[in-house]
């Protein structure tokens, strides 16, 4: 199964940050989530809660989807969550589905398949602080060998 997104989509000028009464969101879509500097650049925004909507297929997602939403979410510290659409099996492409939604230390909070359904989960933004306390990889970076650059900001 082969789809390519830069055929369909246009990439955005620059990163989306939401502020919103639930709280500081970076969004990304899809193919975005394979890209941990996007989201690195999201944590030193503040964010708390990363959103990807994607559509994984049968083949990367079982693999990849929330294997790769964990590791935005340790690697941050911060809430993922990925919504996808459900899987019609009528369809030419199948979404692997599976919309999840991990906290802060990689944990997944909450799950689905396939099926059409809505996923909750409570989101503790204190939790995203106590993690960043008691691990804190952004004073622990090594700025003296790597940084990133935030270009949208520095434009």
């Amino acid at each position: 199964m082969t789809f390519k997104e830069s055929l369909t989509l246009t990439p955005g000028e620059t990163p989306t940050v939401v502020d919103t009464a639930a709280g500081r969101l970076g969004v990304g879509i899809c193919y975005d989530i394979r890209f941990p500097e996007l989201a690195m650049l999201y944590a030193q925004r503040g964010v708390q809660v990363l959103v990807y909507p994607g559509a994984f297929n049968t083949v990367t997602g079982p693999l990849h989807w929330e294997l790769l939403a964990r590791a935005r979410a340790v690697d941050n510290q911060c809430y993922v969550i990925t919504c996808s659409p459900a899987r019609n099996p009528d369809a030419g492409y199948q979404a692997w589905g599976h919309s999840t939604v991990v906290g802060p230390f990689a944990e997944v909070l909450a799950t689905c398949e396939h099926e059409p359904t809505t996923v909750y989960a409570e989101l503790d933004f204190a939790q995203v602080q106590e993690r960043r306390t008691n691990l804190p990889l952004v004073q622990q970076k090594r700025h003296d060998l790597y940084e990133l650059v935030d270009r949208s900001r520095a434009a």
